[in-house]
């Protein structure tokens, strides 16, 4: 015969606990049973209000814009430690944009510097393999291609930055830290600044803003409240690697110049004289004014023959005075970033008026450009 209390009874169990414990409730003067669980009510939903303009704006740039902005993931190859095959695998990931129906992609030089290849997924998550058309490192910008279908390739609306003020909204979109299609705000905080390419090569009439940029936004675009294209996101200004308020962007008529001839020619060709500039160092020791003094002018090159002359040395071993430029089509330059500026807005056998100083005396030449190795 089973015991009253055998675990095999349950019913007895369950009643002795709901007494036990319908007792300890009326000493303890708490709740019983039922009483103790409150209902699990959801608190009523407030209804929400119209988004505000600026809400709205938000809201339209990024869905205006996102199908144009994709995602680079940069490959290098690694040999399998096993086998003498080789594999292409992640190296690092960047951003760029759609800029024609024809497949290519503009993003920053260093996103694809050192790479083997490219992977490019668009905003459907679609990938695709890239290639290479060209690049600039000068101006940190390079140019990929893919084979997509021009439904998937929404060009990007190009804008202008020649006319920005400090103060207006902008918006950059990209991937910070592989987090793809993320839409950060803010103001152009800053114009003309100069910035130093990967090459060493000083990029001036620079964008800074304050909207957020972060480590896998780099080649992606800046854009001004009508989801216009206004530069191209660079580089930051930080001592931990994260955004820190101050962002850099080269300047769209910059990008506008360099990528159709990118596309064009497979590289930036940029004008030449076929000079040698002489160090800062030359410009002190002979008391010369700004400009580029030249040390070398290349045999049968447009300077040549310009007539223009290189400083050099006499028999003697006395200097006799040669060129400084001074002004290209009478832009003062100071230095010879400053003329290679100038020289890169025009095109192989454009003609320039060069500002020439020789021995204190000042003239003008007029100089067929010629086309850079």
């Amino acid at each position: 015969m089973k015991s009253p209390l055998h675990p095999s009874t349950p019913g007895l169990w369950a009643g002795l606990g709901a007494a036990l414990l319908a007792a300890a409730a009326a000493v303890l003067g708490l709740p019983s049973g039922a009483e103790s669980q409150p209902q699990a009510t959801p608190r009523a939903v407030a209804p929400r209000p119209a988004l505000s303009v600026d809400e709205v704006n938000n809201v339209d740039v990024f869905r205006k814009t996102s199908p144009s902005v994709v995602h680079i993931t940069t490959l290098e190859s690694q040999r399998d430690f096993f086998s003498v095959n080789v594999q292409q695998v992640p190296r690092g990931t960047g951003t760029g944009f759609v800029w024609d129906e024809n497949g290519h992609i503009v993003t920053n030089f260093h996103v694809i510097q050192g790479g083997s290849g490219a992977r490019v997924t668009l905003a459907d998550q679609s990938t695709w393999k890239a290639s290479l058309v060209g690049a600039f490192p000068d101006r940190d910008l390079a140019v990929l291609k893919i084979d997509a279908p021009k439904d998937k390739l929404p060009p990007i609306l190009v804008g202008s930055s020649r006319d920005l003020v400090v103060g207006q909204r902008v918006y950059a979109i990209g991937n910070p830290f592989g987090l793809d299609q993320t839409l950060t705000t803010g103001i152009v905080s800053a114009l003309n600044r100069e910035i130093e390419s990967f090459n060493a090569r000083t990029i001036r009439g620079v964008v800074q803003t304050d909207a957020a940029i972060n480590p896998g936004n780099s080649g992606g675009p800046l854009l001004d409240s009508a989801g216009r294209l206004i530069g191209v996101n660079t580089q930051i200004a930080s001592p931990s690697g994260a955004s820190a308020g101050i962002g850099f962007a080269i300047p769209v008529d910059e990008v506008n110049r360099i990528v159709p001839r990118i596309i064009r020619d497979g590289r930036f060709t940029r004008p030449a004289l076929g000079v040698t500039a002489g160090p800062p160092a030359l410009h002190r020791t002979l008391n010369l004014p700004k400009g580029v003094a030249l040390v070398q002018v290349a045999p049968g090159s447009p300077a040549a023959k310009a007539g223009l002359q290189a400083f050099r040395r006499g028999p003697d071993g006395s200097v006799i005075a040669g060129d400084v430029i001074t002004a290209v089509n009478d832009e003062a330059v100071a230095d010879l970033d400053d003329m290679l500026m100038q020289l890169e807005r025009r095109q192989p056998g454009e003609n320039v008026m060069l500002s020439l100083w020789r021995n204190g005396q000042t003239r003008k030449k007029s100089v067929a450009l010629g086309a850079s190795d």
